[in-house]
Order: C-alpha cells, then structure tokens, then sequence
C-alpha cells in the first residue's frame, strides 16, 4: 500500500504548527511589549515645531505663567494654545520680520492657526480633564515634566495606565495649594492629605473615569 504522506510532510507540518504558534501567540506578545516601551509611547521623543519656541526663555527669563498661553486649561478638557494675535502682541517689530516668524506672519495672511505639533497624545479610548486636575493641585509639572528646562519639548512622562492609576490611589503625593499649580520646581511643603479635604478630592480608581 503507497504511503499517504510523502517524507516532506512531517518538517512541512512542523513548520505550519510553528507558524500558527507565533501567529497565535509570539506575535501578540512581541506587540503587547512593544507598545509598552517608551520608543512606541514616544516618550523623551523631541518634537520639531514650525517655530523653535523656547519654553526656557519664555518660562524662565520672561516669567510667563502657563495659562496665559494655555488659557483654556482651567475650565476645559483641553489647554489649548495661544492665538496667532497673541503671540504678535508680545514681539516687537524686528522680532516679527525676522525668517522665524515666516510661519507666524503666514498664519495671519491665510487666517489659518500656526500648525502645531502634538508632543503628548494619549489613546483615543482615554478621557483626560485637564480643569479637573489643574482645578484641584495637580501641577503641569506632574505631568509634563520641567517645560521650563525643555528647549526642545518632548513627553517626559510614561502616561502609561499604571503611571496615571498609581497618581489616582494616591492624589496626596501630587496635589499642592492652587496657586502653585504652574510654578515650576516648586519645593513648598508638602500638604496632599489636608488640601485633599479643601478640595473635595478622592481616590478614583473606577474605569469609568478615564474610559468613559
């Protein structure tokens, strides 16, 4: 009786069993550790702007709080940023005619907005208050990192699920008084427990409050 299986078979099985193994198993974990590294997070990644902004001098040597260009970050999820008219209505005249402000003298002649370059981008699934935290201690350095040190701006922090649960069971660590939110390298005394009760903050660990 003539076999049924030539010798190939038995190495061509193998092979297709060793292919539906890392298709069905090797190839999800290798993408499940890929998204957790900060190369796929973008985390450190320096970001390139159609204008070199300096966060440096306009923090540091001009003391610029944060919310006069980021005038929405108290009262809605998103910061925002400045109009073009706002940022002409600081410069002087030379500073305006210079090549960097190509893209500034531009945006007014097209009425279109400067095209900024997101530097943090979470996940579409991921619901992010910026008010909420801003409203109640949470510091743009406990997320961003020292901007004011930053002449190229990158993401400084992991935003991974863990890093933001790990904040939410513990607020205390993270919260000071209101009027310190923006001062970058504030070092004033440490108060979470108490300014947690003037604030009415709780430990939110539901799903719920960041999938919604």
């Amino acid at each position: 009786m003539p076999a049924i299986f030539t010798p190939r078979a038995t190495p061509v099985a193998r092979g297709v069993l060793t292919l539906l193994v890392a298709t069905v198993v090797v190839i999800p974990l290798v993408a499940m550790a890929w998204v957790r590294t900060p190369w796929a997070r973008g985390e450190h990644r320096q970001i390139t702007q159609p204008i070199p902004f300096s966060h440096p001098l306009h923090v540091t040597a001009l003391h610029i709080d944060c919310r006069f260009c980021h005038r929405e970050v108290e009262r809605s999820q998103q910061a925002g940023l400045p109009s073009t008219e706002l940022c002409v209505s600081c410069h002087n005249d030379a500073t305006f005619a210079s090549s960097v402000f190509t893209p500034v003298r531009r945006s007014l002649a097209t009425s279109r907005p400067i095209p900024w370059r997101r530097v943090t981008q979470l996940p579409a699934f991921v619901y992010f208050d910026h008010a909420a935290h801003v409203g109640h201690g949470v510091a743009c350095e406990t997320c961003h990192g020292r901007i004011d040190r930053m002449a190229v701006v990158s993401q400084a922090r992991s935003l991974t699920m863990s890093w933001c649960v790990d904040c939410h069971r513990n607020p205390a660590a993270s919260i000071r008084p209101l009027a310190t939110v923006t001062a970058m390298g504030w070092t004033g005394p440490r108060q979470g427990e108490a300014l947690m009760r003037t604030y009415q903050v709780h430990s939110l660990t539901n799903c719920s409050t960041c999938h919604r």
